[in-house]
């Protein structure tokens, strides 16, 4: 009696599939601000939902309602929007979304460490926007927002979260793998995400204080 064995390339497609779908940017979008919020509010349960949900609803959910929407009707190339061209709508949409989250977190008296993160995604993203459209060059969004999340939750809970950095690696592995960025584009994302992120939280909280 045979038996199959799965060939090393078909397990390194899965597990690069895997950290690509587990490690998305809207799964750190959502799941940093509940984090950090839950930190800074000294663990008050319902402060920390209330601000972390403005932050992960507006930059998170709605936007990739959107996407998810847009892909099923054909206007992108699934979900991940892999296709530079198809990234200017959801980009958009995701910068309003996240900006009238700012508002309400600017003027609802929220931490200042989830105005300062609000603000962050949104310098992130426009650097996303300018090397996109401006550079025509598709820096791996999965790569920046993990390396930014990443940035910010050492900052807030301490170097022991440098333990979250294999994982960083592994979504910017991924992305190269899966045939969807170059090694180029993960790099530079990851570089975006943790220089660019981390110099403006830093600054953000700097002048909030």
């Amino acid at each position: 009696m045979s038996s199959t064995v799965v060939p090393s390339g078909g397990s390194r497609r899965k597990a690069a599939r895997a950290a690509t779908e587990v490690l998305a940017p809207w799964v750190w979008v959502l799941g940093l601000p509940l984090a950090l919020a839950w930190q800074v509010t000294g663990h008050r349960f319902a402060a920390a939902v209330l601000w972390g949900l403005v932050v992960g609803v507006t930059g998170s959910l709605i936007p990739m309602a959107v996407i998810v929407r847009g892909a099923k009707r054909g206007r992108w190339d699934g979900h991940h929007v892999t296709n530079r061209a198809g990234r200017l709508v959801p980009f958009t949409v995701c910068f309003a979304s996240l900006a009238t989250g700012f508002l309400v977190l600017s003027f609802g008296g929220a931490p200042r460490e989830l105005i300062a993160l609000t603000a962050t995604e949104l310098a992130c993203l426009a650097v996303a926007l300018a090397a996109t459209f401006g550079l025509r060059f598709k820096i791996s969004i999965h790569a920046e927002v993990a390396a930014g999340a990443t940035m910010m939750l050492i900052w807030v809970y301490g170097p022991w979260l440098l333990l979250l950095v294999p994982f960083v690696a592994w979504v910017a592995w991924s992305r190269v793998e899966l045939g969807d960025h170059t090694a180029r584009e993960v790099v530079s994302g990851a570089f975006a995400g943790a220089v660019v992120g981390g110099a403006v939280y830093f600054g953000l909280l700097a002048l909030l204080s």
